[in-house]
């Protein structure tokens, strides 16, 4: 089946990113009371939350799914490495950005275009 990627995919999907970044910043809350007990597990409420926004974050990416090429769309879910990554110096003091961090999230943003420019067009 030749499907032309709607432009309702692609901000399901950048919403989709947004929602992943999220969940890994709660990841990291979780990771601070961090216990091998499945019962300490379950009441860390940082981690049930991010499990929480993972879920909606597949619900949106399979809703872009069926209006546009995986091909195109996937490699957009790689902009949450850009959400995270500005993110966590402004809520965890001990992250920083680096020159490095920043030619790679330049990299990230211009794969993402080139992906996304390849895909089919009328």
């Amino acid at each position: 089946m030749l499907m032309k990627t709607k432009p309702v995919a692609v901000i399901l999907v950048m919403v989709c990113t947004v929602f992943i970044s999220v969940a890994q910043i709660l990841f990291k809350y979780a990771s601070f009371g961090f216990s091998m007990d499945i019962m300490a597990l379950l009441g860390n409420q940082s981690m049930v939350a991010g499990i929480g926004v993972y879920a909606i974050a597949a619900v949106l990416l399979l809703l872009a799914f069926r209006h546009g090429e995986l091909s195109v769309l996937y490699p957009i879910v790689a902009t949450s490495y850009v959400w995270v990554s500005l993110l966590s110096p402004v809520l965890f003091p001990t992250d920083s950005m680096s020159m490095m961090k920043w030619a790679g999230i330049l990299f990230i943003i211009a794969g993402v275009s080139f992906v996304n420019r390849g895909g089919k067009h009328d």
